[in-house]
């Protein structure tokens, strides 16, 4: 399996086409009674388009990101990038270490987290613990290649496994995650538990057997589905319809931060635009659309009929669980039986779906505290 270097380079001409595009954007009325109530805030949606175009700096983004070293390796037939963080300093441990994204996002999500859990010194954090982070693009995403067949969370699994152990070598491993990158862990600690040192979620995982529930995990399930009635219009879509979404997306700049900007909003804890950074936001739209990826991000999401149920996981787990609204009162009980080793169930004090770039000083400390128990 290869591997070689990588930086990101966009061509002038797909930088003026982009901004073309958001010039001549045509705009749209609410049509929910409130900001927000029926998608994304047409005014928060121009204001973000007009950033975009008129003050965005993609070419400062875009050295920032290449001061990372980058690389793209072969697995299976296909290619996977990733970010690879170098653990600095003379530290006594060293953990090599997965961060896993998940939709809509990226590898851009966890480099803040990444910074802080390589180098710890240099941010007044205990520095007897440091990790050898690696950040990849998961497949079909940003410069990942879809691989042949079903994109199921095992099959990520696996390309994730052989890119840490076939491609770079490590013989053990630990992996953190949440959303899409978090289900990928849970099979890692699943099919790979001898070469985990363990799995950290920020999104708990449920027992394959939701049937028989006691009180408290029956309230919790049914105020779940009510809050997916009210917030899965966009999973059916993709699950069902992806290719026509897709056509969309991938033809209107304005529509992709729609898409993109509408589930931030939802899933953060606090107000999006002063919890995240503005750029970072704008940064993640202009590599989903410079990669023209956005249709094959949905592929896993259209494929998910063809997960299997998934047996326990005997890797040693940790969740610090995110606050986002589907997760806040997740009861412990439900990740008691998703795994036969759960060392730890923590709720973040604060910090929504993007925990590691919403609050990445807690959520390094939370990393280095599980994870230091294992080594």
């Amino acid at each position: 399996m290869s591997i070689e270097p990588f930086r990101i380079d966009v061509p002038d001409s797909t930088l003026d086409d982009l901004r073309e595009r958001l010039r001549r954007t045509r705009y749209t009325g609410a049509l929910g009674d409130g900001a927000w109530s029926g998608g994304i805030d047409p005014g928060i949606l121009r204001g973000l388009v007009e950033a975009w175009r008129d003050d965005f700096d993609w070419r400062m983004q875009e050295a920032r990101l290449n001061d990372y070293d980058q690389f793209l390796a072969e697995v299976d037939g296909h290619r996977i990038h990733f970010v690879r963080i170098a653990a600095a300093g003379s530290a006594e441990t060293r953990v090599p270490l997965l961060l896993l994204h998940g939709w809509p996002s990226g590898f851009t999500e966890y480099l803040a987290l990444g910074d802080r859990l390589a180098n710890p010194a240099a941010f007044g954090s205990d520095a007897r613990i440091a990790f050898d982070v690696v950040i990849p693009s998961l497949p079909g995403f940003l410069f990942s290649e879809l691989p042949e067949g079903p994109l199921t969370r095992p099959a990520i699994a696996h390309d994730l496994h052989a890119l840490m152990t076939t491609v770079l070598g490590y013989d053990r491993y630990a992996a953190f995650g949440g959303d899409i990158g978090g289900g990928a862990a849970t099979w890692l600690g699943v099919d790979h538990a001898d070469r985990l040192i363990g799995v950290q979620l920020l999104h708990a995982p449920f027992p394959a057997d939701t049937d028989s529930v006691d009180d408290a995990e029956r309230a919790y399930l049914a105020g779940l589905e009510r809050y997916d009635a009210a917030d899965g219009g966009y999973s059916e879509i993709m699950c069902t319809r992806p290719d026509t979404i897709a056509a969309a997306l991938a033809d209107s700049p304005a529509g992709l931060l729609a898409w993109i900007v509408d589930k931030w909003h939802d899933w953060v804890d606090g107000d999006l635009l002063t919890t995240i950074d503005r750029d970072a936001l704008l940064t993640l739209a202009t590599l989903y659309w410079v990669t023209e990826s956005v249709g094959s991000s949905f592929r896993q999401y259209f494929d998910y009929g063809a997960n299997p149920a998934r047996p326990p996981i005997t890797a040693p787990l940790g969740v610090y669980l995110s606050r986002e609204p589907a997760m806040r009162e997740f009861p412990v009980s439900l990740a008691e039986r998703a795994a036969t080793d759960l060392r730890s169930f923590v709720r973040a004090p604060s910090g929504g779906h993007f925990l590691g770039l919403e609050r990445p000083e807690a959520t390094a400390d939370a990393i280095r505290e599980f994870f230091g128990s294992l080594v």
